[in-house]
């Protein structure tokens, strides 16, 4: 169908969130393609939103209940006690999930969404199910190793194709919801592990393998379902109309700039985007959340464990941090797009995050229970209120296909080299103070927030170069522009700050 005409703001003006100028129109007006746009929306969030979420709620369950099963003697029965070999088992899990997200992104982006992601989700609720049947040390280092490289195009491919559906001044409210499955899965884990404790013994079988047997499951039974759930691209969609899709089209170039969905993708093109020093300080911003993350993660079962709970206390004390970090990560976001403004609500957070683990750093000893409670949730709070603004605020600057595909698979496979070093930092033999791992932890923190802050100045001062006309490629004509697909280094592109 030919495209229609929409509406734009005079050239010059800049859109209400601070996008994009001249060429690219502010503002796009729905009722020129014969669009309801509120009723789009409406039916793009059940379409994209719930589905995404389930799915990395089921990944991050996945990947985090080996947690729980702790709890139930998965370290004494598979031999796991003896010096760092837990913490191998944790680690093992990041090495293909690091090396493998810039390439899962561009396998995505060459298939189908529903095809890739659902595949992905099947093998890696098997590789769960298959956990549970493991019987040493050997055994549980592969499959770890498996699950790790099933699960790594999850969390960038969700986020690239979020990217591909929302507008900025959209997309915080959705990203934050989606990235707090985590925090529900955390919660949703701590009580499903407390129930499934009981079945200790049934079928011959201890409490921590029904942990992994009855989890991964669900997961695999998910994983089929969503092969006719899991949404494409809005060029490929089939469950919105044509005048739909030229709308979504319009209004994404107005926001982003003018992206090629099938836009050839080199070796050349992969480093030549990650030359740019907006991509690396982006993975450097969530490195820093990464490993209070995944410290928070993995340890904190233990970490209530240790302060006198019974397995089953333990694992229904580890929710209401969760709960309440959901609950912090949608406020933040409401007031963020309301606001649209993405700096101050990353840095209000990461202090939330660093006062906690100041806590549990200085305060120790049972007379503290309470006090290395209450840090809890301030550590969790923070940390998972943070981090979605942190990823939301790059990937929806990153203008075109191929660099949301290379931008968001960097910054999630370098920043995950964050939990390698949280799995090591947390040891045995450090417990229960584990001076090194929140020493680790505040650094990290201080290294994000640090990060935040180079990122706000650098794209603070691009936005005014621009804005006087000194980009240097503004000397060039708008159709050498276009030619061009420069996505956010175009010269009338604006980043949201």
């Amino acid at each position: 169908m030919s495209e229609k005409p929409s509406k734009e703001l005079p050239r010059g003006d800049v859109e209400a969130g601070g996008d994009l100028v001249e060429e690219y129109p502010g503002y796009v007006d729905s009722k020129a393609y014969g669009v309801n746009e509120k009723r789009l929306m409406t039916k793009i969030d059940f379409r994209v939103v719930p589905v995404l979420c389930i799915l990395y709620l089921l990944a991050f369950l996945d990947r985090v209940n080996i947690s729980n099963a702790a709890l139930y003697g998965l370290k004494e029965d598979l031999g796991l006690l003896q010096g760092t070999k837990y913490n191998t088992v944790l680690v093992i899990f990041f090495v293909p999930y690091i090396l493998f997200e810039i390439p899962s992104n561009i396998i995505l982006k060459k298939f189908k969404p529903h095809i890739w992601l659902s595949a992905c989700m099947l093998m890696f609720g098997v590789m769960t199910i298959i956990m549970g049947f493991t019987q040493n040390y050997g055994g549980i280092l592969a499959v770890r190793f498996f699950l790790g490289l099933f699960e790594a195009g999850m969390f960038p491919g969700c986020f690239y194709l979020l990217a591909c559906w929302y507008k900025r001044s959209e997309a915080q409210k959705r990203y934050s919801f989606f990235f707090s499955s985590t925090t529900l899965a955390g919660a949703f884990g701590g009580l499903l592990a407390a129930a499934i404790g009981k079945m200790d013994g049934v079928r011959g079988y201890r409490a921590w393998r029904w942990v992994f047997i009855l989890e991964g499951l669900l997961t695999a039974v998910v994983g089929l379902i969503f092969y006719f759930c899991i949404p494409d691209f809005p060029e490929e969609a089939k469950w919105i109309t044509e005048d739909e899709r030229a709308f979504i089209k319009a209004k994404l170039e107005a926001d982003t700039g003018e992206s090629h969905r099938h836009g050839k993708m080199t070796a050349k093109t992969v480093f030549k985007i990650l030359s740019d020093w907006k991509i690396l300080i982006g993975g450097i911003m969530y490195l820093g959340l990464i490993v209070p993350a995944y410290g928070y993660a993995y340890f904190s079962p233990q970490i209530v464990r240790n302060l006198g709970y019974s397995p089953i206390q333990t694992q229904l004390r580890s929710v209401p941090p969760w709960a309440c970090a959901f609950g912090l990560a949608m406020i933040t976001a409401t007031f963020s797009d309301f606001l649209r403004h993405r700096f101050l609500f990353t840095i209000v957070p990461i202090c939330i995050s660093l006062a906690g683990f100041i806590v549990l750093f200085k305060v120790n000893g049972p007379v503290n229970i309470m006090t290395q409670y209450s840090a809890l949730f301030l550590c969790a709070m923070g940390t998972y209120s943070a981090m979605p603004i942190i990823i939301c605020w790059y990937a929806c600057n990153l203008g075109s296909h191929a660099r949301r595909a290379v931008g968001t698979g960097w910054q999630v496979g370098f920043g995950n080299i964050g939990g390698i070093v949280a799995t090591f930092a947390f040891l045995a033999k450090e417990a229960p103070g584990y001076p090194t791992g929140y020493k680790l932890c505040i650094s990290f923190i201080c290294l994000s927030a640090l990060s935040c802050a180079i990122y706000y100045t650098g794209i603070t001062l691009e936005n005014k170069k621009r804005d006087q006309g000194k980009h240097e490629l503004s000397h060039l004509s708008k159709e050498e522009l276009s030619a061009m697909e420069l996505g956010d280094d175009h010269p009338v592109f604006r980043y949201m700050t």
